[in-house]
């Protein structure tokens, strides 16, 4: 399926974006990724605003690419044997050091450190708002770049990451790769069937808003609802945790249910909540679930 810029018109919902100058020798499927660093506050992507002066300081980098299957994102897959978040597919970065310059340094580093990327090749054109994720604390800023000179990348050390992927944006925004998955906890979230991999938590969060918000998305069916997999529930508790993947998935769970009615005022206003089910908890999709990405 293509998705060379120019060829498909969901990369161009308007027509030309609104960017100008800037941001003219950016990709014009780029564009609108480029002008939501101009537009968009926390609450157009979280529930939860970051605290003053508290939170640890984290940052993540969307690397946009253009492959041989057109526009692209790199995501990798975190190591199966991680103490948290074990197995799940990520935007690659991490906290931000003491030696680090800021978040663009951080993303930069992580991704190099991860992924074997030439930084040389990128392009850093703008952040998204920090995003505060209170169960585990940490305020992450995406990083927004486009991959000018694309590099080989790889696994660079396997105790940290299983896979590295360039996933066609195309089949992020294809309906029959969309759904939203249920954890044994009860958090149900929006969710993405690609490269092999079930993507979810912080990182559907972050691309089901980004779609919503730069118009790419596609209509798709948001009643299909499917448990995560054991594999990944399993994956998905810390590994000092003997009680298992319901507790620790229940407390962090807890943190996100004070956020509900923000979240609803949220989808209402970009019209993607419909009837009665709207106003049933269990039914909304929570941006994401606490933790690293």
């Amino acid at each position: 399926m293509s998705a060379r810029p120019g060829d498909d018109a969901r990369f161009h919902p308007e027509g030309e974006s609104s960017v100008a100058g800037e941001f003219d020798h950016l990709p014009a499927w780029l564009r609108p990724v480029a002008e939501l660093g101009r537009r968009v506050g926390p609450a157009d992507f979280a529930t939860a605003l970051p605290p003053d002066g508290g939170g640890r300081p984290s940052a993540v980098l969307l690397l946009f690419g253009e492959g041989p299957e057109g526009p692209d994102l790199l995501l990798i897959e975190r190591a199966h044997t991680l103490r948290s978040h074990a197995g799940q597919p990520a935007f690659p970065g991490g906290a931000i050091d003491a030696d680090d310059s800021g978040p663009v340094a951080a993303a930069l580093r992580e991704t190099v450190e991860e992924t074997g990327l030439d930084p040389s090749g990128v392009e850093v054109f703008g952040t998204l708002p920090a995003l505060y994720l209170p169960p585990s604390g940490y305020v992450v800023t995406p990083v927004m770049a486009w991959w000018r000179s694309p590099s080989p990348v790889r696994v660079v050390d396997p105790r940290e990451v299983a896979s590295v992927h360039r996933v066609p944006l195309a089949a992020l925004l294809d309906p029959k790769n969309r759904f939203r998955v249920r954890h044994p906890s009860g958090f149900v979230g929006p969710a993405f069937g690609v490269a092999g991999l079930i993507v979810w938590g912080f990182t559907a969060g972050v691309l089901d808003r980004l779609f919503a918000l730069t118009g790419w998305e596609r209509p798709w069916d948001r009643t299909r609802v499917v448990d995560l997999p054991a594999r990944l529930v399993h994956l998905d508790r810390p590994v000092s945790d003997p009680a298992g993947p319901a507790a620790d998935a229940a407390e962090r769970v807890r943190g996100e249910a004070t956020s509900e009615d923000t979240r609803g005022r949220d989808e209402r206003r970009h019209g993607r909540m419909e009837g009665d089910d709207a106003a049933k908890p269990a039914d909304q999709d929570p941006p994401w679930r606490g933790g690293m990405p």
